[in-house]
């Protein structure tokens, strides 16, 4: 049998380090445009990118309409209601503590694949997910003792875990459509497309002015968002979700917090204590035994 041509380790490290680098990109998105508008833009962009390459390729994006259930509820968890709520995170407290929230996203997708498909818990990947999570919590200890005091930072932080909770279904919803044999890049961009439609209607219902910010620093990390961030990410990570599962996968949310760090060590000038070294060998370790496959 011939093997995989991207194996999981590939596909990781492509997801963990685009989607590391996005939590920057999203700052240049708030600020005169609703963050409901640029999701619509965003995700609208990334699903016709993603139809064009399928018509292109002769793959039909046809599919019977039971199907489109799964597809809402697709575009609804993992990237509509996530990502509004992630944008609204950022909005209160800084995007590092947000991906560290994320990571809570580990331990979610154990339980949830434990109670949806009877996936069992191995002490390798609760061990693993111990660590990896401990080690981004310590690398982000300062902002999580802030958030004790109320205010902008607990409302941050419950926007947070409801986005880690939201992806969380999504993932669990991927795998029931990949379990059923539905291709990944066909039905990502009606996935795409059903969340930019659901960003569209709370944008609506929340009064969202519909504005565009022709700046270049808008332009340019929209663009990045919506190649990068949304198809090259999210194409590597749901191959990554149907080749190891849920749990694994979702580890990613750990990996991403420590790629955002050491981008913000050399762009924003971020200072490293041994504190903070502690929490990237531990979320590395975490990585390792999560990651590893037996053969």
């Amino acid at each position: 049998m011939k093997r995989r041509i991207a194996a999981p380790p590939s596909l990781f490290l492509i997801a963990s380090v685009v989607w590391g680098s996005t939590w920057l990109a999203i700052k240049f998105q708030l600020g005169d445009v609703s963050p409901e508008v640029s999701l619509v833009y965003r995700f609208a962009l990334a699903a016709a990118l993603i139809a064009m390459m399928c018509v292109v390729r002769g793959r039909s994006l046809r599919f019977p309409l039971r199907m489109h259930l799964l597809l809402v509820a697709q575009g609804a968890l993992m990237f509509g209601f996530n990502y509004i709520f992630v944008y609204r995170a950022e909005l209160y407290v800084a995007s590092g503590l947000v991906a560290v929230l994320f990571s809570t996203m580990v331990f979610m997708s154990l339980a949830g694949t434990r109670l949806v498909f009877g996936t069992p818990i191995r002490a390798r990947a609760l061990v693993g997910a111990t660590l990896g999570v401990g080690g981004v919590v310590l690398l982000f200890l300062p902002e999580l003792l802030a958030a004790r005091n109320g205010g902008n930072a607990a409302a941050g932080i419950a926007f947070g875990l409801a986005a880690a909770l939201i992806a969380t279904g999504g993932n669990l919803v991927s795998m029931q459509m990949q379990r059923r044999g539905l291709p990944i890049f066909e039905t990502t961009a009606w996935g795409m497309a059903y969340g930019a439609a659901i960003s569209a209607l709370v944008a609506m219902l929340l009064g969202a002015q519909w504005t565009f910010d022709a700046r270049i620093p808008y332009v340019l990390s929209l663009a990045y968002l919506a190649v990068f961030g949304s198809v090259v990410a999210f194409a590597a990570y749901l191959t990554l979700l149907k080749q190891v599962g849920a749990g694994p996968s979702s580890y990613t949310s750990v990996a991403t917090p420590v790629v955002a760090m050491l981008l913000s060590t050399l762009f924003e000038g971020y200072q490293w204590s041994a504190l903070a070294l502690f929490g990237v060998v531990l979320a590395a370790a975490g990585n390792v035994l999560v990651l590893r496959q037996r053969r």
